[in-house]
């Protein structure tokens, strides 16, 4: 059994880690962030800026957390993840929001599908996270926009110090006491100190093809929100979406297809 996931990030290790930690996820989420999560997953709607009847792809959307205010303002949102156990919880709680299961480097959609996409705390988990980008690029709409949460670097040195020791000590202490799966979060830690700095993500996005690349730090820089736009172009026919979504094959769509309905 997988315990924990490796810096290699091989999917089938994600995954089942993420499988594991499923049923407490959130609740571990809201003590190891202490209570900072909501605030930051606020600022991800908004610079998301979508409006109803708008379609929005929640990409690495877990038990669907982020994905419930956009159901909730009448938005069309997937929320897609490779983790059938977080998508089964999610599912169980709103059945109401389509849960899909998905490959970030190998999307079931097709070209200039969503108004706006969006990952939040995910995309450090993708073992070619520039691969994911250009997917995200590829199903969304000419001039729509795409969001990225993100752990990062922290600005001020001293404050970057402390919130390492936190990572690297305290972090693993308290899910111990509160998580079902306290490797889990060694790995969470690891990946986050790891993980490139704000100018880093920056520049992959304008590599990808994203244009009009922004970021804003919250909390002192412990998460930066990257905010981007697809170039103005043709799009393609939206009916070709749901075709896409139908004739997806391999291991991850057979499991998706006991998770939700086809198409929408």
């Amino acid at each position: 059994m997988v315990n924990r996931a490796s810096l290699d990030k091989r999917p089938d290790e994600v995954a089942t880690m993420f499988d594991d930690v499923a049923p407490k996820y959130d609740v571990v989420n809201d003590v190891l962030s202490m209570g900072q999560t909501r605030r930051w997953r606020k600022v991800v709607v908004e610079a998301v800026g979508v409006t109803a009847g708008q379609r929005v792809l929640d990409l690495a959307a877990g038990t669907g957390t982020s994905s419930e205010p956009y159901a909730d303002a009448g938005i069309n949102v997937i929320a897609c993840d490779f983790s059938l156990g977080m998508l089964k919880v999610g599912k169980r709680r709103r059945p109401d929001i389509d849960f899909i299961a998905g490959d970030a480097t190998r999307l079931p959609f097709a070209d200039n599908t969503f108004d706006a996409s969006t990952i939040s705390f995910g995309l450090r988990n993708v073992n070619e996270p520039k691969k994911a980008l250009a997917e995200m690029l590829r199903v969304t709409k000419p001039g729509g926009r795409l969001v990225i949460a993100e752990f990062s670097q922290p600005v001020v040195p001293l404050w970057r110090t402390m919130y390492t020791e936190y990572l690297m000590r305290a972090l693993p202490a308290i899910a111990v006491k509160v998580s079902s799966n306290p490797d889990a979060y060694v790995y969470l830690a690891e990946s986050i100190r790891a993980w490139p700095d704000q100018d880093h993500l920056a520049a992959w996005l304008q590599e990808a093809g994203w244009e009009s690349v922004t970021y804003r730090n919250l909390s002192g820089g412990i998460v930066a929100v990257h905010r981007a736009q697809k170039p103005a172009g043709p799009a393609t026919d939206p009916a070709a979406g749901a075709a896409a979504l139908a004739n997806h094959t391999g291991p991850v769509a057979k499991l998706r297809r006991n998770i939700t309905r086809p198409g929408r």
